[in-house]
């Protein structure tokens, strides 16, 4: 993937929610300008939510999801409707599509309230203005539109960009840590599990971000680590390393250099820091037969010496000597219920939208079940979190 693609995570997830044939899908493909979704008269076409990544103006890169009615009926019906009020843990904002002939239905007014709930920025569409003798008023939340005509659908695209309000501008990786001329040093091991040909994206953000920032960035593998440190002019500003080698890399570093990980850069840039942190103490407390989610956000083939299922569940078992029950979770699976677990281990979670990684620290909070992440566990079990930490103050407070 290049520097000039956006990755889905970083995306902007727009999600379209609404009864069966209140023209939702008709409406996403109206406002995409491409046929993204099946329509039909016959109730309940769409039968999943539908995704697409794509760039749409004024709003740039998105990811529009259009999701099942939320009227469904029967078994299946309920099964479609539990994926589309899923899709709420991970849209930024939500376009509830209402017929404007019609008024608003009390699970209409319960979705808007879940919106509010879930602080999800909203808009009103009521689709099939021109099928009705309807007045309409633009308010703040509320659209008067037609999918078929097109009437008022740039003023909807419009109404989006304007009512987005997502905390993404000034949320940085790593440049509100250095300063323009700085030189930040990278330690990225070539291994196995290493991709062929290409970094992988938290790296290339990290990168992106330093380069944004002013700073220069070099790269080496763990193994080079000594030799480069030796050749630089001047000590680096920071050093980042891939968690895995975080022990090796440790003792290497000069305790004068400031040191952390991708793995904890990521868990502040998605708002999990300070959490990660507490939910690493709990490895101090674990006992024999303890239950432990370890989860990651993408999906991927895994090797000989994977990160999450074989060397984390190593380092686990060297450090707390404890009989741990491991469970494995990846992709969007991931439970609803946490309350049998202990501890929650989740991966940087590049690939998950800042909302969703929110929404699965909120899931273990509510359960009482701390959550933290693999660069939290891997610094706590080789004896070195306080230092990966001095970074980050508010962090630094969590450690007693």
């Amino acid at each position: 993937m290049g520097f000039n693609e956006s990755v889905s995570a970083e995306r902007l997830h727009i999600g379209f929610f609404g009864l069966r044939n209140a023209g939702k899908s008709s409406l996403v493909n109206a406002i995409t300008n491409q046929e993204l979704s099946l329509v039909s008269d016959v109730l309940g076409t769409t039968t999943d939510p539908v995704r697409k990544a794509m760039e749409l103006l004024p709003l740039g890169p998105v990811v529009i999801i259009d999701t099942p009615g939320l009227d469904d009926v029967g078994e299946l019906g309920e099964a479609r409707v539990k994926r589309a009020r899923q899709v709420l843990n991970t849209v930024d904002i939500a376009v509830l599509v209402s017929d404007a002939s019609k008024q608003l239905t009390n699970l209409e007014k319960e979705l808007i309230e879940l919106f509010k709930a879930k602080k999800i920025p909203y808009v009103i569409a009521y689709n099939k203005m021109d099928l009705c003798d309807c007045s309409s008023k633009e308010t703040e939340n509320e659209i008067w539109v037609s999918a078929r005509s097109g009437e008022n659908i740039n003023a909807l695209k419009e109404k989006i960009a304007k009512i987005q309000g997502v905390a993404t501008e000034g949320r940085r990786i790593v440049a509100d840590l250095i300063k323009s001329g700085d030189t930040v040093l990278l330690v990225i091991p070539i291994d196995k599990a290493a991709p062929k040909g290409r970094l992988i994206l938290p790296q290339q953000q990290t990168i992106r971000d330093i380069l944004d920032a002013g700073a220069s960035v070099l790269i080496c593998r763990d193994s080079e680590l000594k030799e480069t440190l030796c050749s630089m002019q001047k000590k680096p500003a920071l050093v980042i390393t891939d968690s895995q080698v975080f022990g090796k890399v440790s003792k290497t570093v000069p305790e004068d250099i400031p040191l952390t990980s991708f793995s904890i850069l990521f868990a502040r840039y998605k708002g999990n820091l300070v959490g990660a942190v507490r939910g690493a103490a709990r490895l101090d407390s674990l006992s024999d037969g303890d239950k432990i989610l370890i989860s990651e956000g993408c999906t991927h083939h895994r090797q000989c010496g994977d990160i999450g299922t074989v060397k984390i569940p190593q380092w686990l078992s060297d450090y707390t000597g404890k009989k741990l029950e491991l469970e494995f979770t990846s992709g969007r699976d991931f439970p609803e219920d946490l309350s049998r677990y202990a501890l929650v281990i989740h991966c940087g979670g590049c690939m998950l939208t800042e909302r969703e990684m929110q929404y699965r620290a909120r899931q273990s909070e509510d359960a009482s079940v701390p959550m933290t992440n693999y660069g939290m566990v891997i610094a706590h079990t080789h004896g070195i979190l306080r230092r990966s930490l001095e970074p980050f103050s508010d962090a630094l407070k969590e450690l007693k």
